[in-house]
């Protein structure tokens, strides 16, 4: 990782891929801070990660409203001097068929997914523009070039999310800040766990590696593209689905 950028936010990073994102970061020596609506398990994920020897910082957040994201932004900066890297990872999902998907349900994930994904990176990317460095990660989803039988909803959203993606990297470039994308694939965490065995076992039918990914399959592409290693990529979509697309 870098020597001199070192504070990072997560977003929903209270459980799931964004705790084991922020694990990962943490693991590098990236100060975490855990944002997420779930103050309590966010909490928990902070003290847990300062154990590994670095600032954690738990901030409730709804990714949706403009108030909170800059108050989330200012109190990074406020504690740990700088924000260095930001990973838009909250997410929700309300699935049902289109025909029969209600109006509150289509607003409430393109509301948490997408524009989430954008007021925070609004609010970052003015922070990493003073200092002409920045890495954005977005967590978008293979359902968003695939497209998932009950989930217009998400599938639109994180379809959004990847052309935003590509949007902010065109204007941001300049300033030596980079946006990039992973889409995950079927993702064991606590969410895909109470899926019933038929539905599980339909999705190793279609993934070539013939096995669920794990959070740390995902941090570990959002670490590379945040590491020097990655600082020549930009605009771009990394698919972490075991072969699922192919």
């Amino acid at each position: 990782m870098y020597e001199k950028y070192k504070n990072a936010i997560v977003t929903g990073a209270a459980r799931g891929i964004g705790k084991g994102i922020a694990r990962k970061l943490a693991e590098k020596g990236i100060n975490v801070v855990i944002s997420d609506i779930l103050i309590e398990d966010a909490e928990k994920t902070a003290a847990e990660l300062a154990g590994l020897g670095v600032k954690t910082l738990a901030v409730k957040t709804d990714v949706s409203n403009k108030e909170d994201v800059e108050a989330l932004v200012r109190k990074t900066v406020t504690e740990f001097g700088s924000l260095d890297f930001l990973v838009n990872n909250a997410g929700i999902t309300r699935d049902n068929l289109s025909v029969r998907m209600s109006e509150d349900d289509w607003d409430k994930v393109l509301s948490i997914n997408l524009k989430g994904a954008f007021l925070c990176s609004q609010a970052a990317a003015k922070e990493m523009m003073k200092q002409k460095f920045g890495r954005i990660v977005n967590i978008a989803s293979v359902s968003g070039l695939l497209g998932t039988l009950g989930q217009g909803n998400y599938a639109a959203s994180k379809a959004g999310l990847i052309a935003l993606t590509k949007s902010m990297a065109r204007e941001l470039g300049r300033r030596n800040i980079t946006v990039n994308a992973v889409a995950p694939g079927f993702i064991m965490t606590e969410m895909t766990e109470t899926l019933s065995e038929q539905v599980k076992e339909d999705y190793m039918k279609q993934i070539p590696l013939k096995r669920a990914g794990t959070p740390d399959d995902i941090a570990e592409s959002v670490c590379f593209l945040i590491s020097p290693a990655g600082s020549y990529i930009t605009g771009t979509t990394i698919n972490v689905s075991g072969g699922l697309l192919i």
